[in-house]
Formats: structure tokens, sequence, C-alpha cells
């Protein structure tokens, strides 16, 4: 059996095409096969969660069953978010993770998310590689099945994120939050119940909250700019002075500012980068190649020590954890934390934003405003080509002779005197990506997208949407 749902970094199908209860169960099955080779002796045991897609109790069940049948004992903790199986899988001690989630693929998908122990995350060359040979294989049950307990670690994973800040010196607040219907409802009601409890004196107004598995509004995707209006008009409605959006497994959450206007991912990193490097912490924060001027200028500022890493997750958490950085963040909206397991999280990012604004004393519209003024950016532009490699090689051969720097860590990267590209292959989709900043000019930042746009597509082919 050839099973095509294996991606880069985890499992991704289309329900009754590449991916069933019967391979989910296989997954499982190989799991369980593949880490219980690594346990050295120690209890093989496996945290299981869920999204709420309608395909994914009955997939969550298969994958149990597969498990089981490779003698692994299944610590389900039902529908929860991503985050909250990398807490699980670390808190518990589990060998590894499997959350089940497409997080914000179109409906008829779904799919895995896997972590080992410790949630660090499956080696894509080795692991994952061997996972997916067992689960292709015809592995038998083993004669005792693993056992099967329901466990709720959610009351220690809200203390967990409402220990990253001091919730009883935050300012009066009124934050509006929008689960898309997705999974994050019942978490956030937990985490903000606990900071109630610890005298955070925040107002917080819910919308779309309920998880629906038909979602009614549509995947949960909040960085598709179509998206974004059923945040930001509330936003307004209500008078709020932040709001916060989720995609469909809360790993990714999205700002907007009192005036309801989207706050872009790289301006998201440096406030997080700031509130981390407070009092002069001297701290390393990781930081992903794409758009890195204003990230790098907030980092010096604050004394901290700026290192790139080459985007993806696995990457970020690796070079993380070699540099012990205590934040790591994407402009893709993935934020990554020391002391949440070097893993990404969509709800440590807006309390912690909230703690940064309470200390400015600014609202976060004023806190942006400079920063989108003096470096500006082109928003991610994608690109469908044939070959993206060699258009990137094209578009270097052009005009590197002229950059004062060429970076080769993510695609290329050039930059000049008073703005800077990234272009690179998409990880996960067969696109080519295009960044561009600029050092305070916005009519060179549009000059330079009109430029390299037509250079791209005389390289290799039309341009598609922008995202």
């Amino acid at each position: 059996m050839n099973l095509t749902c294996f991606k880069a970094y985890d499992v991704r199908g289309r329900i009754g095409d590449n991916l069933d209860t019967d391979i989910a169960r296989r997954i499982g099955a190989g799991f369980a096969h593949v880490m219980g080779a690594r346990t050295e002796g120690r209890a093989l045991r496996v945290v299981v969660g869920r999204d709420c897609r309608e395909s994914s109790p009955e997939l969550a069940c298969a994958v149990m069953s597969g498990l089981r049948d490779q003698g692994a004992e299944v610590l389900d903790i039902g529908l929860a978010g991503t985050e909250e199986v990398y807490f699980a899988t670390a808190h518990l001690g589990a060998t590894g993770g499997i959350e089940i989630t497409a997080s914000h693929n179109p409906m008829d998908y779904n799919g895995m998310k896997l972590v080992g122990p410790g949630s660090r995350p499956i080696d894509p060359g080795s692991e994952l590689a061997a996972i997916r040979a067992a689960a292709e294989s015809d592995l038998e049950p083993l004669a005792t099945p693993g056992g099967y307990a329901p466990v709720d670690t959610r009351p220690a994973f809200a203390a967990h994120v409402c220990d990253f800040v001091e919730a009883d010196k935050l300012k009066p607040m009124k934050i509006l939050v929008n689960s898309g219907n997705g999974t994050a409802g019942p978490t956030f009601d937990a985490i903000a119940a606990e900071l109630a409890r610890r005298g955070a004196p925040l107002d917080f107004v819910r919308v779309n909250h309920v998880p629906d598995g038909s979602f009614p509004n549509g995947v949960p995707n909040p960085l598709l700019p179509e998206n974004r209006a059923m945040t930001a008009a509330p936003v307004r409605a209500e008078g709020a002075e932040m709001g916060v959006a989720w995609d469909g497994d809360f790993d990714r959450c999205f700002l907007f500012d009192e005036a309801g206007d989207f706050i872009d991912g790289e301006y998201v990193v440096a406030l997080l980068a700031q509130s981390f490097l407070a009092g002069g912490t001297g701290e390393t924060i990781v930081y992903d190649p794409r758009v890195v001027l204003n990230t790098r200028a907030v980092i010096a500022a604050n004394g901290g020590s700026a290192v790139a890493s080459k985007t993806g997750h696995a990457f970020v958490k690796a070079k993380m954890r070699e540099v012990d950085a205590v934040y790591g963040g994407e402009m893709s909206a993935h934020h990554y934390f020391r002391d949440f397991y070097y893993c990404d999280s969509g709800m440590i990012p807006w309390l912690k934003i909230v703690e940064y604004l309470s200390r400015s004393g600014q609202s976060l519209g004023q806190c942006v405003a400079e920063m989108r003024a003096d470096f500006p950016s082109s928003g991610e532009i994608n690109f469908t080509v044939s070959d993206p490699a060699a258009v990137i090689e094209a578009i270097v051969a052009q005009l590197g002779d002229a950059a004062d720097e060429i970076d080769r860590l993510d695609g290329a990267s050039l930059g000049f005197a008073d703005w800077r590209m990234n272009l690179r292959a998409s990880n996960t989709e067969p696109l080519l990506r295009l960044n561009i900043e600029t050092r305070g000019d916005r009519a060179l930042l549009e000059a330079k997208v009109a430029e390299l746009t037509a250079l791209v597509r005389a390289a290799g082919g039309p341009a598609a949407a922008a995202g």
C-alpha cells in the first residue's frame, strides 16, 4: 500500500480518497511500532487529541485502535487543539502524541500532527519515513492490546499558559475573540476562567465560539484577507481594544488592533520579542528569514541576540534548542516558546501581547504604527511555477551583482541599501513565495513588488493569489 497522505512534516489527505479509517488505523499502528522501538524498556504511552472536524472522532478511534494493536497505552484527551497534545505529551511523560487535525485545509480534508517524547518534532527523514513504511506494511496485532484511559489535562494546560504572565498586573482591557467555530472555544474558556481566578481584569467578547465541524462561517483561516472582516467588524462594533482569531486547531492566532486592522505577522514577532526582552534579559530570539528588518532592529534595540532559522516548525524548534532561545517567531503566525517545550502555541501569543500593552500604556495600533512606517513590507506574494529552484536562480542571476548581501539559508534573500527580498519555495505547497521590505519607503516597496512580479512571471509562470 502506498500512503500518499504522508507529507513533508505530517499527514494530510482527502477523506475517502487517500485518508480513511483503515489508513488511520495503519498510521496509529505504524507510530506505535516505530516509537515503541525507541522506548528502551519504558512503557509505550501515546497521547491522542482531535479537532472538531466531522471526520475527526472516527479517525481518532481508528488511530487509537492501531496504537493499541501494537501495545501502546492510549491517553485520550478528546477534543483539543494541537498545542494541548504538545502539552499533554510532555506533561504526562508520554512516548509521543498525535493530534487528528487538518488545521485550515478544506472541509473534506483531515490529517495528523505527530510528536515524540518531550513533544520534540518527529524527524521527517528517519522517524516519519519509518512510520510511513510501517503503516504501509501489514503489521500483525500483538496478542495483548494496549490500554486506554481518558485524561483531562486542560486545567493543567490553562494554568501553564497563564503562568506566562502576571495576571493581576494586567490592565483592564476589552478583547474580542473569534474561534471561527473551530476547536479553540472550550480551551479558551478554561484559560479565561483561570485568568479571572488570578485577578486579570479582562473582558472578553466571544464570536463564532462553539465548535462546529460543519464550519458555518467557512473553514477558520484568518490569514486569508477575505476572512478577516468577520473579526474586524465586531472589534469595531464592540469597541474592543484588541481582536484575536484562531485557525482550526488554534496553533496559530491572528491579531487585530482597536480599529479592526489586521496586524501582519512580522510585527507580531517583533512585539513578542520586545515582550521577552523587557527588563534587559538579553535573551536570544529566533526568527524566520522571510521578513527581517524590523525584527532585527527591535531585537538589537532591546539588547537581545537575533538568530535566523530556516522556515518551518521542525527547523525553528531545532534552532531554538541549539541556541537556548526564549522565543521563536515566524511571520506565518507560528510562535514558539522555550517554556512551552519549544513548541508553538496560539494561546500564549495574545496573552503576552496583552501583558506588553499593559506595560507600555499604548494601544496595539500605536505600537505597530511606527514599525509599519519604518519597515513597510509587501505581505507574502505567491506564484505558481513549474520549477521554483530555476526561477530563484534566474532572479539571483539578474539581481545578485547589485546586492550587498545574498543569503541562502532559505531560498534566496537579497539585501540592498534600502530594501530586501526573500524568494523561496514553499515546504508544503507547490508555490514560490516572495516577500519584499524596505527601510521606510513605501513607494520603493510598490515599485519593487511590480518589478519582481514581472521578473518572476518572465522566468517561470503566472502569479497566483497573494496571501
